[in-house]
């Protein structure tokens, strides 16, 4: 008769013994759960495109003997080949203002890269290597990204190279402001561990497409990580391909939040009670050409609510360069209408 086999008791239903060793020797898949399975194939399949960046920057000093001679720094960072032909995403903040970019490859190959574009708007760049036989990664879409699904991080945290880290998605639509300034819009939480080093890597789903390009983690959180989501790298990186940067709109003037009167707000029935405070104008800038102030607030752009500078960035897109739009200020307690063209930045 057949035995039934107890691995833990390591005994058969007679309750004679065996050589547990023996059953185990064919295969030790049965100790795998579907978690574990998932991200063991998402490391093998995706670790050989994961490459380490190390970048060496010039610094000058203040002393004259230091500006004749800049101490250089370096710095490392992560990326992944995302083409055949060795184009490389990373984050900006990795790359930026570097002197040198080396790369190297998961199988130790070490190459000279050049910086193709990076724009620190989105904290995003391209670099370009010459190599051969390059193993490019699948893109995903951020839409179908769903809260609580399994993810993997793979990077080069502190030099150590392609460390693969496992969580979920924490949530979805986070904004996180960038070392310019800007405030970008939704970006990935997840708590698949990152450290400095980890920035540019891949954030892959179970079926090894990258979903996200891993950005920033809060140091003295655990767990609270971000990702830009790919559908914005693949259209940052896109265009620096084939224009070297982003281009996006501008008007021309510096300005603050501010609450609104409540007078103001109940007169003209405004849909929000925080406009833009106008502090600067840029001298003949798109802003000042159609007769905006200092001092005026605005409260509405092109037939957009304004609740704030970050509404107005949103809208200052590329495709409004050379467009006549209107612009609604509130001077003073007169409501008036006014119309900017933005110029390319």
């Amino acid at each position: 008769m057949a035995l039934e086999i107890d691995l833990i008791a390591g005994e058969n239903i007679e309750g004679q013994k065996f050589d547990v060793s023996k059953v185990r020797s064919s295969s030790d898949d049965y100790l795998l759960d579907a978690y574990s399975q998932a991200a063991i194939s998402v490391a093998d399949r995706v670790s050989p495109s994961v490459v380490n960046i190390e970048v060496h920057q010039k610094v000058k000093g203040k002393s004259m003997m230091a500006s004749r001679f800049p101490r250089k720094v370096r710095g490392n960072g992560s990326g992944f080949i995302f083409t055949p032909d060795g184009f490389i995403l990373t984050n900006s903040h990795v790359v930026h203002d570097a002197a040198q970019i080396d790369v190297t490859l998961s199988d130790g190959g070490r190459y000279g890269s050049e910086l193709v574009g990076d724009d620190p708007e989105t904290d995003l760049a391209v670099i370009r290597i010459n190599a051969s036989n390059l193993v490019p990664v699948q893109l995903g879409e951020s839409k179908s990204i769903r809260v609580g699904q399994l993810v993997v991080a793979i990077g080069n945290p502190y030099g150590f190279q392609c460390t693969v880290t496992a969580g979920v998605v924490s949530a979805l639509g986070r904004s996180l402001r960038t070392q310019s300034g800007r405030l970008l819009d939704n970006i990935i939480q997840t708590d698949a561990a990152l450290n400095p080093g980890n920035s540019g890597g891949p954030l892959v789903n179970s079926r090894a497409e990258v979903i996200g390009v891993n950005t920033a983690v809060i140091l003295p959180a655990q767990g609270i990580c971000f990702a830009t989501s790919i559908d914005m790298a693949k259209y940052v990186a896109s265009h620096l391909i084939r224009h070297g940067r982003v281009s996006r709109s501008f008007i021309g003037l510096a300005g603050q939040n501010v609450r609104i009167p409540r007078r103001l707000v109940r007169f003209y029935n405004l849909p929000v009670d925080i406009a833009i405070l106008i502090l600067s104008l840029e001298p003949s800038g798109p802003a000042q050409q159609s007769g905006l102030q200092k001092g005026d607030l605005i409260v509405r752009f092109d037939n957009h609510s304004i609740a704030g500078i970050d509404d107005l960035h949103k809208l200052l897109t590329e495709e409004r360069v050379g467009q006549r739009s209107p612009l609604v200020v509130i001077r003073g307690t007169d409501k008036i209408v006014l119309n900017v063209v933005p110029r390319e930045s």
